[in-house]
């Protein structure tokens, strides 16, 4: 039942992502059985053709209900199309409701999905590939109920 809801959200993601011609790249990597170790580092790599353009840049987050805290600590390197870093820095993020509890994002019974912005207005150096490499960074190894993990990168479009 459980593969189900995580194959149905992951097609309903994939659906409403694919839609937006703004997206340049939008990835997701699962993490196995929910438990996310120090080790596992999730990369995606990005092709930018454009320097011209600026991109927002955001976290995709899957967690399971049983996430136990309001936060998560990811630390994002990016590295440049010449195998020099770009950047590397620990990013908070908020999950559900520090007092209430209740979850921020888009759910399906227990299942979450959030599209945290993580970069705003960026324009890259150089065309090429960027990789960018994300790591948990919280105190609990391995971190329970993450079920996947991903970025996605998009356009800004200026509003007419």
């Amino acid at each position: 039942m459980k593969g189900i809801r995580v194959y149905m959200l992951a097609l309903m993601s994939c659906l409403l992502l694919s839609c937006d011609e703004n997206v340049v790249y939008s990835a997701y990597d699962d993490i196995p059985d929910g438990m996310w170790y120090l080790d596992n580092r999730p990369t995606f790599k990005v092709t930018i053709e454009d320097t011209t353009q600026q991109y927002n840049v955001f976290y995709l987050i899957r967690n399971s209900l049983q996430y136990p805290y309001y936060n998560l600590y990811i630390s994002k390197k990016i590295t440049g199309p010449d195998g020099e870093p770009v950047s590397n820095m620990l990013d908070e993020l908020f999950i559900s409701n520090q007092v209430t509890g209740k979850p921020y994002g888009k759910g399906l019974g227990d299942l979450f999905d959030h599209k945290i912005p993580v970069l705003k207005n960026y324009t890259f150096d150089r065309k090429g590939e960027y990789t960018f490499t994300l790591t948990q960074s919280m105190r609990q190894n391995p971190l329970p109920f993450i079920l996947s993990v991903g970025i996605s990168v998009e356009k800004v479009i200026d509003a007419p």
